[in-house]
């Protein structure tokens, strides 16, 4: 493995051990060098050693940064896998692990910084893409805020159903803030009213006392839907409706997002033709087609999240937005800089802070007694009476056997 060219720096650096008191805390003073040829550090508090890698999507991997961050790249843009072995040299099954790493370590990044609450969201659009694979049909449900672009999550299954729609919101429901207006526009699809109203619920204390908190939904919660009627492959016909809250607030909260006159999804649908481009598993006619549900899953959240801090955005990089590269996760204020393919891989999840756990009080001990009282009794209470010792002891077991005498009469 070569050594990286990354300077080192100790005080940037955490503990990773559970078991460490100081697990989780940058600059502290508790983290070492303990190695430049291959980059270690040392946690003089637990004196675990661990390397620079640990808790990256380059933990284990002996290649340079440089090559997996180029190849990830690559696939970011939805580059075949043939021509990736092909230029680089590389074996099929390598590439296909590094995009698993990849996807599975964007999906933590994105839980750990997009799924905090943080996101002031006024406006959200979500729609579906059906894809085939080998011998099934696979969804993916994918939601994003209008205002900042910011793709808040997704979903992928088999069927599309109840569940599917649930689940999608639920992430969204993880990033956005609690806010008083909301609104969410949808396709025809029967689920989303529903699903909406169930996941943007306050538990509401009516009542002093004992008893269970009530579930308000958010007051002014807008649910638009848009149907769309083809014929021949062409749309000939839009029918708009507001399935929740007043068509006069709904369209005040429609004008506050830049670019919006009607109610439509076609932000989102920009989105799905965005993921359609850029994982070459959802192209529609294609040799390599995804035979399993966690490759797509992986696929998403690894152009999601690069989508989200690495690439700008050219809407939001006019000069009627923000006037600079911009990227939908520094629109939504998760970060300040434009994310390089490295910093991605190289992000770090810093775990909980110890918790003294608390012991258990011990019962406080009696008083001392009087010695010349009697000891209460332990035990099973007697149910026979104590004999007497005067009495001979009753023999126990079998009698003895006696051999009379032979007679002699």
């Amino acid at each position: 493995m070569k050594s990286t060219t990354e300077p080192m720096d100790a005080s940037q650096q955490f503990c990773p051990n559970e078991a460490c008191s100081a697990r989780g805390q940058s600059g502290a003073g508790n983290i070492s060098i303990y190695g430049r040829k291959r980059p270690r550090y040392k946690c003089h508090h637990c004196g675990k050693i661990f390397s620079a890698r640990k808790g990256t999507m380059l933990e284990g991997l002996r290649t340079d940064e440089e090559k997996v961050a180029m190849v990830v790249t690559l696939l970011c843009y939805g580059c075949p896998l043939q021509a990736i072995v092909h230029a680089f040299g590389l074996d099929e099954r390598t590439v296909a692990a590094w995009q698993k790493r990849a996807g599975k370590h964007c999906q933590r990044v994105h839980t750990a910084i997009v799924e905090q609450g943080k996101v002031e969201s006024q406006h959200i659009q979500a729609d579906e893409i059906r894809a085939k694979g080998r011998k099934l049909i696979i969804w993916i449900a994918l939601a994003m805020d209008v205002t900042t672009r910011l793709w808040l999550g997704g979903v992928v299954s088999q069927q599309r159903d109840r569940r599917l729609i649930d689940r999608l919101f639920q992430h969204v429901r993880g990033c956005c803030q609690f806010a008083h207006a909301l609104l969410v526009c949808t396709d025809g699809f029967a689920a989303y009213p529903k699903s909406i109203v169930r996941t943007f619920r306050e538990k509401v204390k009516k009542q002093a006392g004992r008893g269970r908190c009530c579930l308000e939904v958010w007051p002014d919660l807008c649910i638009a839907t848009i149907i769309k009627r083809t014929k021949k492959k062409r749309v000939v016909e839009i029918t708009r409706h507001v399935a929740r809250g007043t068509r006069e607030k709904a369209q005040e909260l429609l004008l506050m997002t830049k670019g919006c006159k009607e109610f439509n999804t076609s932000f989102i649908e920009r989105l799905n033709g965005t993921v359609r481009e850029r994982l070459a598993s959802l192209t529609r006619k294609c040799r390599h087609a995804a035979a399993r549900v966690e490759t797509l899953e992986e696929g998403m959240y690894l152009i999601g999240c690069t989508y989200n801090f690495c690439f700008p955005h050219a809407e939001l990089s006019k000069t009627s937005h923000f006037g600079c590269p911009t990227t939908p996760a520094m629109a939504a204020a998760l970060t300040d800089h434009i994310w390089s393919m490295s910093e991605l891989l190289r992000y770090k999840m810093a775990p909980s802070g110890w918790e003294e756990q608390k012991q258990a009080k011990r019962a406080r001990k009696s008083p001392v007694s009087d010695p010349t009282a009697p000891k209460r009794p332990r035990g099973r209470p007697r149910t026979r009476p104590i004999p007497d010792p005067s009495l001979p002891k009753r023999p126990r077991g079998r009698p003895r056997k006696i051999t009379l005498a032979p007679s002699t009469v």
